[in-house]
């Protein structure tokens, strides 16, 4: 989805389009890597030097809550932000570079169904990262 569509759906849901916002926008959009608030506010104040990070963040709670990015758990920590994968895939982070890669075809349900009788859990719902070395980085 690109930046601009982000940005039509941004103010269907009644959010003013500034350029600082334009700003936090296009750089998240265009990643192909998991960013920090903070990259992300150091990437779009090059472009935008009135950025502020509050402004970051906000941009990327809104963002979330429109399910047009992801939150990346990271081993570090949990803020890091990325274009939302299309569909039901899990991603798969290079720990050198941050690029990131969704994938599909994973079958749990055996893994599933042991969980659930060993713990007594019905389980709704999973997500899955995997962390390794991309080929460039290898």
């Amino acid at each position: 989805m690109s930046a601009e569509l982000w940005l039509q759906a941004l103010q269907e849901h009644g959010y003013r389009l500034t350029e600082s916002r334009r700003a936090v926008v296009e750089i998240v959009a265009a990643s192909s890597r998991a960013l920090t608030p903070l990259e992300v506010f150091d990437l779009a104040r090059a472009a935008h030097s009135d950025l502020g990070l509050v402004t970051v963040y906000r941009t990327l709670e809104k963002l979330e809550e429109l399910h047009l990015i992801q939150r990346v758990h990271q081993p570090g920590g949990c803020q890091a932000f990325l274009a939302a994968s299309q569909g039901h895939q899990h991603l798969l982070l290079c720990q050198h570079c941050g690029q990131a890669t969704f994938f599909e075809g994973d079958n749990l349900d055996q893994l599933f169904a042991t969980i659930a009788q060993k713990t007594g859990y019905v389980i709704k719902d999973h997500w899955l990262q995997l962390f390794g070395l991309c080929q460039n980085c290898q």
